[in-house]
């Protein structure tokens, strides 16, 4: 008998030392620190790394981690045995299991001590191959004991598996004792264990996660390692929890090249996205949505994010110019979830609750004290323009301000509420302080509640999921409601042949009120714009309310109020009589069949198609508001669109000779695109309560159309690699479309690309700190035929009615020489691993130029027409990504991942028709960007009499400054696009506890706030709220402001210039998550496999310099009127079967 003594090492240091430190160390020694974390550990857990070692002597080091001693036979233990094995931070039974798996030892543990034996062996015999299948359990984990969750676990050469629960355990039953169980994972090497009896404890070696990382594509998926193009992959996992209506929204921070945009803040609405820059000035630069492998046409709107299982940014020419004419702004390719082989059905439900809110306060407003008596001073130094003394302007300010506001919301115990002193008199107060926004914004609720079952064999697997989503917004009569509906089917029909169907619908409805102009029935301008004083509901003259004949208040529409004030509307009272719809229809199918025809050849044949039916209902009721003169109004539009793509592809897998490894593509396909609109409007309802058009007397007008789209299609792609360490790829698409004439319709765009793991070669391979070294480059060419029109050849008439007789008037000339827009993409890009991924990330440069960009090219005015359409502009974007990923933090209880990307881009026009144009705030130059702004120059207030005032040239070349906004001259004032954009990701897992938080940030750039401006009059809009900030204003004692004089004149100095432009940098608090899983002894006890609670927030923070405003604006940097982002804060329950 031989033994072991030794003593017992202490304890490492705690996690929440750890952590502290890492949060006040520097990125320049963020490598050195991984290695202190990584050697940290706890009592009784071991780490070893040995190759060809004495097995006694692998006892002696798991002694000597542990304080465990060790008891054997010398005679068990072959003396020259040696054995391979790798762990870390395991426990000592997971040690043990691997150091003797293939040996005939066994082992049992008595308190501190482990003895090895032999292993009892079974001698094969009939009965026992076919004993009964008998239920095996056990646990997959990692090398740092983490639980390796969604494993698959199957019995090998059978249609039976199943998968790791969220603690990493399984449960397979039917398995005989001879079977072999398989179990994988992407990202971890295979495993084939022999069944065994009790607790089996299986640990998956890891492999360089970032290099096995498998990719969606164009038409297919590629392993990253084995990727020369731009990509960034967004997992279903990160999208999850967002408390988002639109996909798109939640896009935003999470990689980069991506810059989004949320303009309007309302549920259902879209968000502008935008890859590397801006692609055409005139033409769309929006990118194309690929789902399931197929263009999309249908509604963004009609995808669950619970559906979807990645989302793949196609950024360059050689991940997206197999896309062609549609590819130039990049691809975002969706994929939605699949079901997995398992032995049994797997059901998850999800079911949230929250509340929604402004994420930012609106402007602050003046008080009603605070107004009058401003607005008294405006009135006085109007009279004393008009020649008046001071004393009589005083006496007419105060005997006129009521009359002028129409309202004295300070009763009739005080007249003259403003004293000749300019101060409310004593003893006066408002009878009532009516906050606008209060009535007409609301915390809104949100509800989402998803169902999907999964699982299937080898053979055939299956995903089926509904959805429900309830999310009203903050201003009444807003909101978004869902149902979808999803079947993902796929199946090895023959040996030989596999097929799928992918069904999918959804109906939807949005209450979409008036937003984002300056109608006056948009609702956030209203609330706005509305000044306290001039009350929601009708008052006595003692402040009291007056009822209806119901005993309900009675709304005051506020006849007398000035026209700045919206006279005659009152929202709170008719948005619930009037109705504001959306309804939508989608349905979409992804149908395949793909046949193994010979050795590494495959044929693949796909049928998509997309229907969109909109139906738009906009009825204002008869018996109040502005339309109530007409006694009400009606119009409907409805849009149904049908697309399809169908195409058949060949591909042919080839290695010869071990070292070369050959991928070719080949295919054809035909998109197909019908849209017809129908339109029209009545007014003159009879009775209320009738929405319907019949019921409506008068028909106002009647329109529709329709359209059709073709494009004609053929592709191939090369794809070659050498001992997977230099890979090239090649692709080459051409396209026929129905846009262009016969002659021109034809456009071949192409890529080249390729890439070097240095890592592999032999001067880096033996690197026990580099793990991947990539170097890519690519470059080629991509189209864009999205130009506004479906006939951009054809000369175009306008039909038009003249006395009842039809008249045909030339709209747009023929211009059979137009042809596509084309991007010529150059990227080069490096990626890194370092410490087997626990640092990784890439930097890429890319050089996007545009040209053949549609412009407008001006005509002599005798030819009868402005201007005629041509391939003549040009621009180009340039900039640099970085994506970085750390794993700073990785205990057996403990994991902090931490991601940080940037982009940093520039935009610039080479090549203009006519140079220096002005389109609207911008002036589109060469060498200038089309964001540029170009606005008149602020130049402050006069301090000798409170005029405002703006530079101008004085024809030498110098500013001189003007009290004239007429004379002032145009200057260019900075851009809209941000000098960096980008998000920080940090995700923190403690035991059954997890937390994660997602800022995005917009660093430089400028936004022009024109609906500030509004609340800045100096007095000329009578009724019209005031901004606290006017109470700054010029006078005799205050010479030093920025803030003119008030007068019932209208100085001008609202109008457009750098006075309204701000800094658009800002950073959000997009997502924050703690989700919180229950022990699986607790879940087990309620029959569940895994039961997980959340609580989420949305916007919960934002940090930004110009209160009041939003500052994710539009891409083009200026507001207009729009719906504010909304902060959301849900608490969910998440349940697996």
């Amino acid at each position: 008998m031989y033994k072991i003594y030794t003593k017992k090492n202490g304890v490492g240091l705690s996690p929440a030392r750890n952590i502290l430190l890492y949060m006040r160390l520097t990125i320049i020694i963020l490598i050195a620190t991984f290695m202190q974390v990584s050697a940290a550990g706890y009592a009784q857990k071991v780490s070893l790394n040995e190759k060809n070692v004495l097995i006694e002597k692998v006892f002696k080091e798991i002694r000597h981690q542990t304080g465990y001693d060790f008891i054997f036979n010398a005679n068990l233990i072959q003396q020259d045995k040696r054995i391979n094995i790798k762990v870390s931070n395991v426990t000592l039974e997971e040690a043990l299991n691997v150091c003797l798996e293939g040996l005939p030892l066994t082992y049992t543990i008595e308190e501190k001590t482990v003895i090895i034996k032999r292993k009892e062996l079974r001698t094969p015999n009939f009965a026992a191959m076919n004993a009964d299948p008998v239920v095996y359990r056990g646990r997959v984990i990692d090398e740092s004991g983490l639980p390796v969750i969604g494993a698959t676990v199957r019995v090998k050469g059978k249609d039976k598996g199943t998968i790791t629960d969220g603690d990493g355990r399984f449960m397979i039953s039917g398995v005989s004792v001879n079977e072999i169980l398989v179990f994988s994972y992407l990202g971890y090497e295979t495993r084939e264990i022999p069944a065994a009896d009790g607790l089996m404890n299986v640990i998956l070696i890891s492999t360089p996660g970032e290099l096995n990382e498998v990719l969606v594509v164009a038409y297919g998926t590629v392993k990253r390692s084995g990727f020369v193009g731009s990509l960034s992959q967004i997992k279903g996992e990160q999208l999850e929890n967002r408390q988002v209506s639109n996909i798109s929204k939640a896009l935003q921070g999470l990689a980069p090249g991506i810059q989004v945009a949320s303009a309007s803040g309302q549920p259902g609405t879209q968000a502008t996205i935008r890859i590397r820059g801006i692609g055409s000035i005139n033409a769309s630069s929006a990118p194309l949505y690929v789902v399931d492998g197929a263009p999309f046409q249908g509604d963004i709107n009609s995808i669950n994010v619970s559906d979807i299982a990645s989302i793949s940014v196609l950024k360059d020419a050689s991940s997206s110019a197999l896309y062609g004419s549609r590819g130039a702004n990049g691809v975002i390719i969706i994929t939605t979830k699949t079901g997995r082989s398992s032995d049994g059905t797997r059901i998850n439900a999800s079911f949230s609750r929250g509340v929604s809110n402004r994420a930012v306060k609106d402007y602050k407003q003046m008080n009603t004290d605070q107004y009058f008596e401003s607005y008294w001073l405006a009135l006085r130094n109007k009279q004393l323009t008009n020649g008046l003394t001071d004393a009589q302007a005083r006496t007419s300010a105060s005997s006129r301000i009521t009359k002028a506001l129409g309202i004295n919301p300070y009763g009739a115990n005080y007249p003259e509420p403003v004293g000749l002193d300019g101060k409310i008199v004593p003893g006066a107060a408002p009878l009532w302080d009516d906050q606008w926004r209060d009535v007409l914004e609301r915390n809104a609720s949100r509800t989402q509640a998803d169902l999907n079952f999964s699982g299937g064999s080898e053979k055939s697997q299956y995903f089926i999921s509904g959805g429900y989503l309830n999310d009203k917004g903050i201003a009444i009569g807003s909101g978004f409601k869902r149902y979808n509906a999803r079947v993902n089917l796929t199946t090895q029909a023959k040996k030989w042949l596999k097929a799928g169907l992918n069904l999918s619908a959804s109906n939807t409805k949005q209450d979409y009120p008036q937003s984002e102009d300056s109608n006056t029935a948009n609702i956030i301008l209203v609330s706005r714009s509305i000044p306290s004083f001039y009350p929601v509901y009708q008052r006595n003259p003692d402040g009291s309310f007056i009822f209806d004949e119901k005993g309900n208040k009675a709304f005051d529409f506020g006849n007398y109020r000035p026209s700045s004030a919206m006279p005659r509307s009152n929202l709170a009272a008719t948005t619930d009589l009037d109705r504001n719809e959306i309804l939508t229809d989608n349905a979409s199918i992804r149908t395949f069949l793909e046949a193994s025809m010979l050795p590494g050849l495959k044929f693949k044949t796909s049928y998509s198609g997309d229907y969109k039916n909109i139906n738009r209902n906009f009825y204002t009721n008869p018996l109040l508001g502005e339309n109530a003169p007409i006694r009400g109004s009606v119009s409907r539009n409805n849009n149904r669109e049908y697309s399809f793509t169908w195409n058949n592809i060949f591909t042919y897998e080839k290695t010869i000779h071990e070292d070369h490894h050959l991928n070719l593509l080949a295919g054809q396909e035909f998109y197909s695109d019908n849209v017809r609109q129908i339109s029209g409007s009545r007014q003159g309802f009879v009775l209320p309560n009738l929405y319907e058009p019949d019921a409506a007397a008068q028909l106002n007008d009647f329109n529709g159309f329709a359209d059709n789209y073709r494009l004609l299609s053929f592709f191939g792609r090369a794809e070659y690699d050498y001992k997977s360490k230099y890979f090239f790829s090649g692709s080459l698409r051409t396209d026929g479309s129905s846009r262009f004439s016969p002659e021109t319709r034809w456009g071949t765009f192409w890529s080249l690309g390729g890439s070097w793991r240095a890592s592999k070669e032999e001067f880096l391979s033996n690197s026990v700190w580099l793990n991947n070294l990539t170097f890519r480059a690519s470059y080629g060419a991509q189209g864009n035929d999205d130009i506004g029109t479906f006939y951009a050849y054809d000369g175009l008439y306008s039909i038009y009615n003249n006395l009842g007789e039809n008249g045909l008037v030339t709209k747009r000339l023929a211009t059979p020489d137009l042809k596509w827009e084309t991007n010529l993409n150059l990227n080069i890009g490096v990626d890194f691993g370092i410490l087997k991924d626990r640092i990784s990330g890439s930097v890429e440069y890319f050089n996007r130029a545009s040209k053949n960009l549609l412009f407008s090219l001006p005509k002599a005015l005798s030819t009868g027409f402005k201007s005629i359409d041509a391939n003549i502009g040009a621009l180009k974007n340039t900039g640099i990504e970085i994506q970085l990923n750390a794993v700073p933090v990785l205990t057996t209880d403990f994991k902090w991942t931490f991601s940080i990307n940037a982009t940093h881009y520039k935009n610039k026009i080479t090549d203009l028709p006519q140079n220096n144009q002005i389109a609207g705030t911008k002036l589109l130059r060469v060498g200038g960007s089309i964001n540029d702004f170009y606005i008149k120059e602020w130049a402050g207030v006069d301090p000798a009499n409170g005029d405002p005032l703006w530079y101008k040239d004085n024809g030498k070349g110098e500013k001189v400054k003007t009290n004239d906004y007429t004379q002032a001259s145009f200057y260019l004032e900075g851009t809209s696009l941000p000098d960096v954009l980008g998000g920080i990701t940090n995700t923190f897992n403690y035991k059954q506890f997890e937390l994660s938080a997602m800022l995005a940030y917009s660093l430089g750039g400028k936004v022009l706030d024109r609906d500030y401006a509004s609340l800045l009059h100096n007095g000329n809009r009578t009724g019209g709220t005031w901004s606290e900030e006017m109470l700054n204003h010029w006078t005799p004692e205050n010479p030093n402001t920025d803030v003119p004089r008030l007068t019932t004149d209208n100085l001008g100095w609202t109008q457009t210039s750098t006075r309204q432009l701000y800094s658009a940098t800002y950073a959000r608090l997009k997502t924050v998550t703690l989700g919180y899983n229950l022990p699986k002894k607790v879940s087990g006890r309620l029959g569940v496999q895994n039961l997980r609670v959340t609580l989420t927030g949305e916007n919960l923070l934002t940090f930004y310099g110009h209160k009041g405003m939003d500052p994710e604006q539009t891409i083009s940097g200026s507001t207009y009127f729009r719906y504010p982002a909304m902060r959301t804060v849900s608490a969910g329950i998440n349940v697996t079967f």
